[in-house]
């Protein structure tokens, strides 16, 4: 067996995910109950609000790709970095389900370097504000400067509810914005 079941009732085939496989509020549902550092922090921080606050700090033509850059962990969980990268299936599952991700919501495969960028600010304010105090460096924070705002973090219901409205907002303006590039 190579499938999951949704929250939706969805069967979500993890070795060949299709498009259509794809519901938003799975997305949402999922994203909101997951902790970010593998729950290492002092209460629940979700992959949904980080998704969310990552959409926060690009371009208006970027948001969506931002928001939905971690949705892959809806259907594989948020496994920490260390680990991800000793799994080389992992990765490669990953990259089929991002895939469908993007045909579903037609979004171009590579991301942006603006929300790379994002995703790493992100985590140099998360690292400041949700991890315990420690002295030794993580690599991947070089250069990084967290926001100046402190993280405060919402309750899974309300992340859940704003992940939504958001991508339900977003999707609407992608669509109307292509829709009226077509007509002209």
């Amino acid at each position: 067996m190579s499938w999951i079941l949704t929250a939706t009732g969805q069967q979500f085939d993890l070795v060949n995910p299709t498009p259509e496989m794809v519901r938003p509020e799975d997305i949402a549902h999922s994203l909101s109950r997951l902790c970010r550092f593998n729950g290492h922090t002092p209460m629940h921080y979700s992959v949904a609000e980080h998704s969310m606050r990552v959409a926060q700090q690009v371009p208006e033509a970027y948001q969506l790709e931002a928001l939905l850059h971690d949705a892959t962990e809806a259907y594989v969980g948020d496994m920490v970095r260390p680990l991800k990268q000793m799994l080389p299936g992992y990765q490669e599952i990953e990259r089929r389900i991002w895939l469908a991700i993007c045909e579903r919501f037609d979004l171009e495969p590579i991301l942006p370097t603006c929300i790379h960028h994002a995703d790493m600010v992100l985590l140099a304010t998360e690292r400041r504000d949700l991890m315990p105090q420690h002295s030794e460096q993580w690599e991947c924070l070089q250069g990084i400067e967290p926001l100046p705002a402190r993280i405060k973090p919402c309750s899974q219901p309300h992340a859940k509810f704003m992940f939504f409205e958001n991508l339900k907002a977003l999707l609407a303006t992608t669509h109307r914005t292509k829709v009226q590039a077509g007509a002209a």
